[in-house]
């Protein structure tokens, strides 16, 4: 697989990998998240950000040290939900490195991630998030990391939806990865908070 976007080359992996993800507070929608390893280490957070981070819509991910490795912003105005990407704690006039945005307004819609400065270079998100039930293709329809709910292996019982693999193809970097269920996760609780929630479909846009 060609590589992609790297915002950190510590969490490229060569073999696929299976992250837990877990938020960390269940009284409000987009609350923080800790991310772990096979291992049950550390490998990511998101403080709790408050019960209404939809006023302050901007997020950080933290390495398990507390280093700030990607912030991801919504852009103002934004009819299509767009967030932005910037490498490390952003800074006024730093430039962004992706944008989110989606495929569409009206309807069920899947959303488009945009790399700035590689041409070519661009993903969809598919399916619903609502359901821990996510994939995020390459402009080759190839799947690089996927979302999904965590059996429990000793009772083979499905988790609540608190708890969720973000499974990594090899080469894929984690720490955009993980922005990217930041920024699914804040959409899908602007849906949530609007009384909906939205199915992330393919589209057929050209």
């Amino acid at each position: 697989m060609k590589a992609g976007l790297v915002v950190d080359g510590d969490y490229i992996y060569e073999e696929e990998k299976h992250l837990t993800v877990l938020k960390t507070s269940l009284f409000f929608a987009n609350d923080g998240f800790t991310v772990y390893d096979c291992k049950g280490q550390l490998v990511f957070r998101v403080d709790s950000y408050g019960p209404d981070p939809r006023d302050k819509g901007e997020v950080v991910l933290m390495d398990a040290h507390g280093r700030c490795l990607l912030t991801v912003r919504k852009k103002r105005p934004s009819l299509h939900h767009r967030w932005e990407g910037f490498v490390g704690e952003r800074l006024e006039g730093q430039k962004p490195i992706f944008s989110v945005r989606r495929s569409s307004i009206i309807g069920r819609c899947g959303m488009t991630v945009e790399v700035f400065n590689n041409p070519g270079e661009e993903y969809q998100i598919e399916g619903n998030f609502g359901q821990r039930c996510c994939t995020i293709f390459n402009a080759a329809k190839d799947s690089v990391a996927e979302i999904k709910r965590k059996v429990d292996a000793s009772t083979n019982v499905v988790l609540g939806k608190d708890v969720f693999l973000l499974s990594l193809k090899p080469g894929f970097d984690g720490a955009f990865a993980m922005g990217l269920v930041l920024v699914v996760d804040q959409i899908n609780g602007d849906d949530y908070a609007q009384g909906g929630e939205a199915e992330m479909i393919p589209t057929t846009e050209d």
